[in-house]
């Protein structure tokens, strides 16, 4: 059976490419968007401190770039 959602990138991979992409403005909209998705395990993924803190930081680099 084929998978109808495959996913080329990592969880995580998605996370930074969400957040350097200026389409979510915080790390829980990055975890929806990956919820949405359907990529696995977000939360445990994105759990981490050093991982929110980088991703926080993309986010606001991405919207200070618009």
């Amino acid at each position: 059976m084929t998978d109808p959602f495959p996913h080329q990138l990592s969880t995580v991979e998605r996370a930074y490419q969400l957040a350097r992409s200026g389409t979510c403005r915080s790390v829980e909209d990055i975890r929806r968007q990956l919820t949405a998705e359907r990529y696995e395990s977000v939360q445990a993924h994105l759990s981490g401190a050093s991982i929110k803190r980088d991703l926080i930081a993309l986010c606001k680099a991405a919207a200070a770039a618009r």
